[in-house]
């Protein structure tokens, strides 16, 4: 079953190639906690490309173990490490 309006959003944010738009849509869709926990997957993933431990991971950002291992999993299955090479260190 294919959600068409997550679809759409895909789509939009994919022709965006404005950071003032792109930052406004993001704010309106996604509320203050999830901005958090997108920004901790992406540091999660970052973490993952320089090899450090998930026990590691869980500590220096603070969540939990499982929070950890499902960023290892996408970022495995889903080959992250080659839609987002070289994430910075320090994010």
């Amino acid at each position: 079953m294919t959600n068409k309006a997550y679809e759409h959003i895909l789509e939009r944010l994919a022709e965006l190639d404005n950071k003032e738009d792109l930052t406004n849509l993001l704010n309106a869709l996604l509320t203050e906690n999830e901005q958090k926990e997108l920004s901790n997957r992406l540091r999660i993933f970052a973490m993952l490309q320089q090899q450090r431990p998930q026990r590691e991971i869980s500590e220096k950002l603070g969540v939990g173990i499982a929070t950890v291992s499902r960023g290892a999993k996408a970022y495995r299955d889903l080959e992250i490490d080659k839609i987002l090479p070289n994430l910075p260190k320090n994010l």
